[in-house]
């Protein structure tokens, strides 16, 4: 059956489909949910264990289009420098391409990172973060504005993620939010640095994000101290 016979019976079998077929569905829906879909988590769980492109929220399944070579290479140096910052100051774990779940929410996303503290580390399981990260960063794709910006900025406030970040390549913006009695506010920048409330001794700059590559890792360990 092809992708578009798929779509046409209005009830999409996500598991019949190939690789090739999910992630041409995915850029088709641009972040829409699958049509036709409406699954149970365990259904999910069951199909999605193993893969990491696609996210269950409240019954819908929400395919993740492939990321870009930029994307992917924005993720390492984030992932890069995050972990060494977090395990030379013994704060907590970074962990990525795991789902998180927030049950009384009824979704399982899957962040481009996180950073769980030795505090909450018990919520770390074998295939899930169960509950809150302390703090989470998602790069914004062209298909995930909506989802990132509004869907997911609810959601991990309501579930008391306490720290939000968004990078966006797009618009080249690094916005970051703090949780404050359940709701975000902005963390304003200082001397063009955004810094973390949470891992203490923590910045960005937007200019080492943006632009033809990341500024070296290991110059801004040293600009942080580590």
């Amino acid at each position: 059956m092809t992708l578009l016979e798929h779509l046409a019976t209005g009830a999409t079998n996500l598991g019949a489909m190939s690789e090739d077929e999910l992630a041409d569905l995915a850029e088709r829906l641009a972040g829409r949910p699958v049509p036709g879909v409406r699954w149970t988590e365990r259904q999910f769980a069951d199909w999605s264990f193993g893969r990491f492109d696609a996210e269950w929220a409240d019954g819908e399944v929400i395919l993740m289009a492939p990321v870009s070579d930029a994307h992917d290479d924005l993720d390492t140096w984030l992932i890069t420098l995050l972990r060494t910052f977090v395990e030379a100051r013994r704060l907590g774990v970074i962990r990525h391409n795991m789902f998180v779940r927030f049950p009384g929410q009824r979704r399982r996303r899957v962040p481009d990172l996180m950073f769980i503290s030795e505090a909450n580390r018990g919520r770390i399981r074998r295939t899930v973060v169960e509950g809150a990260p302390d703090l989470i960063i998602e790069i914004v794709s062209p298909d995930g504005q909506n989802r990132d910006r509004r869907d997911k900025y609810l959601e991990y406030a309501e579930a008391g993620v306490r720290e939000y970040w968004l990078v966006d390549p797009l618009s080249q913006t690094l916005d970051a939010y703090a949780l404050r009695s359940r709701k975000y506010r902005a963390i304003r920048p200082v001397e063009g640095r955004t810094e973390s409330k949470v891992l203490h001794g923590f910045f960005l700059r937007p200019e080492w994000l943006f632009g033809k590559a990341c500024r070296p890792v290991a110059a801004v360990l040293k600009e942080l101290g580590v």
